[in-house]
């Protein structure tokens, strides 16, 4: 009786809408997550019992972050992924999910403001981010189940995406069905589960969860022209009349990014306070010696800046040192999951910041890898340095005029 309930619940679930059903069109989207930008509050209202959040771009098995690019995780066993999926966000995250060896709920959170027996369109894109490599011929692939539930766990629908299939470059599906709120005016509880366990593959990535209201189309009124008798073989036509065409109004707005800073949940260390020097002194031989390649170039208002420098990916004793406008700041340090902190003032008198990543060793997997948070107020910024005995990694902040 249970699953044949299930089973009355399940609509259907399908790929790349077109907007509108044979019996109603769907409005815009009355609830959005799209992760935001920067740091945020986790997205996940509901402790879990295989995962938890860390603050890298490559999180590791049984983790997930929010995050706005990935780049050469794994030593390049996962997609580089230079954005999220939603169009015009800047800086935007997405949800990147390592699976846990236990198959089970890795996104759990609560929904407000549907309408009582309303229909409504879920929608998420999603992406499997495991490269076509020879390292896992035959990999796990991910395969969600999600559930839309009342707070007291009625389930109003279930349904499962399939197998995640991986692709040969970064491809966005997304992935739909539609059900009908009957949990009242209670908000509702959607559960996402990775059936399978971790391992080689079966990590993913999703972004722009949506719920769109299904409202009755709304008729066309039909026009008609009249036109006046012939007299005297000559016809004359009356003005043509049309009766305006009623269109349905769009009363919901997508919601806005949250864009709220969060505290690190990494060990904190004591910063180093740098202060610009003006002009930039000679540069030091190691500078000389190698390639200053640089890597981003950041636009700020004034303030303090955070620096952030986390080993990313695989810890494997990565050293490094860091100059600041030729000087050096941080010396033979060695990479891990607890950064090395900077603050930086970019004001009127010091506007120019150049940050230059040595590599004191390769590791014991080169190259010389890292992941650098810059924190500038509300705004987040993520950077991948790859350095080399022959390649520095530069970074530039400019005071914003």
């Amino acid at each position: 009786m249970k699953n044949a309930l299930l089973i009355a619940c399940l609509l259907f679930f399908v790929r790349n809408s077109s907007g509108q059903t044979n019996n109603c069109v769907f409005k815009e989207a009355q609830v959005k997550i799209d992760f935001g930008a920067g740091f945020i509050d986790d997205a996940n209202s509901f402790e879990l019992d295989d995962y938890s959040q860390v603050s890298r771009s490559c999180p590791t098995d049984g983790h997930y972050a929010y995050t706005d690019f990935t780049s050469d995780c794994f030593r390049g066993d996962w997609q580089t992924l230079s954005e999220d999926h939603t169009a015009g966000d800047a800086g935007g995250n997405m949800l990147i999910v390592n699976s846990s060896y236990n198959p089970g709920t890795f996104f759990k959170t609560e929904i407000n403001g549907l309408k009582n027996n309303k229909v409504y369109e879920f929608g998420v894109w999603m992406m499997n981010v495991c490269r076509i490599t020879e390292k896992c011929p035959f990999p796990l692939l991910p395969n969600i189940t999600i559930y839309v539930q009342t707070a007291s766990g009625k389930t109003l629908a279930r349904f499962g995406t399939g197998d995640l299939e991986r692709r040969e470059a970064p491809h966005w599906t997304q992935y739909r069905a539609v059900f009908t709120n009957t949990g009242g005016a209670d908000p509702i509880t959607l559960t996402m589960v990775n059936n399978k366990p971790g391992g080689c593959g079966n990590d993913f990535a999703l972004d722009d969860i949506t719920f769109r209201e299904c409202v009755p189309p709304t008729p066309v009124a039909s026009t008609t022209k009249k036109i006046a008798t012939t007299k005297k073989q000559t016809v004359t036509n009356k003005p043509v009349t049309k009766k305006p065409v009623a269109t349905s109004v769009k009363t919901q707005q997508p919601l806005a990014k949250t864009e709220k800073p969060k505290k690190d949940s990494l060990i904190k260390t004591t910063p180093v306070v740098v202060k610009a020097s003006k002009p930039l002194p000679p540069l030091p031989a190691i500078l000389r010696t190698r390639t200053n390649s640089l890597v981003k170039q950041i636009e700020t208002e004034a303030g303090e800046i955070k620096i952030d420098l986390y080993d990313n990916g695989e810890i494997d004793g990565d050293t490094v040192s860091i100059y600041h406008n030729n000087i050096l700041v941080v010396a033979h340090k060695k990479l891990s999951q607890k950064p090395i902190t900077l603050r930086i003032a970019v004001n009127d008198a010091n506007p120019h910041h150049e940050l230059v990543m040595v590599a004191e060793n390769l590791g014991s997997i080169p190259p010389n890898t890292s992941l650098m948070i810059i924190t500038a107020g509300p705004k987040r910024y993520q950077a991948f340095i790859t350095s080399t005995e022959q390649k520095n990694a530069k970074v530039v902040l400019e005071l914003k005029r």
